[in-house]
């Protein structure tokens, strides 16, 4: 039976540190702004250190776990929902790789923006491949 809870852990803390959505660390004019639909390189980094160190606590430290109808007995850290969470954080991070859809455009590449519907349609796009990855494929890495 399939493990639901790294994927609804994962998309929860994707929709909530995406930069420019509700905050974004660093700021371009101060240490913290709000809201701002921005984000940077360097915000991009420390938002996905900060993902980082949650999806570490609560999935290996926490070990949260959503099983339809089924508990699994085996309980040993696995990181590839983590490694796949982080991966996949960095590249749909909306205005990085590419903004989907951009403002007067359809796509638009390293333009460092990002908006409403776009973190939606990257959100969407993020639960689909984490969906793919951890229940479908079943991407496993277990530490010894």
């Amino acid at each position: 039976m399939a493990d639901w809870g790294p994927v609804f852990v994962s998309l929860v803390l994707f929709i909530l540190l995406t930069p420019g959505l509700l905050f974004q660390l660093p700021g371009r004019a101060r240490c913290v702004e709000f809201g701002t639909f921005q984000t940077s390189g360097a915000a991009i980094i420390i938002h996905t250190l900060i993902y980082f160190g949650l999806i570490c606590v609560f999935l290996l430290a926490i070990r949260v776990h959503l099983y339809m109808g089924y508990i699994r007995s085996d309980m040993s850290a696995d990181w590839g929902p983590v490694v796949m969470a982080v991966v996949l954080f960095v590249l749909l991070s909306p205005g990085l790789l590419f903004q989907l859809p951009a403002k007067g455009r359809v796509v638009e590449f390293g333009n460092m923006q990002t908006s409403g519907i776009s973190i939606l349609i990257h959100t969407i796009i993020f639960f689909v491949l984490i969906t793919i990855f951890l229940i479908a494929i079943g991407v496993h890495i277990y530490s010894g």
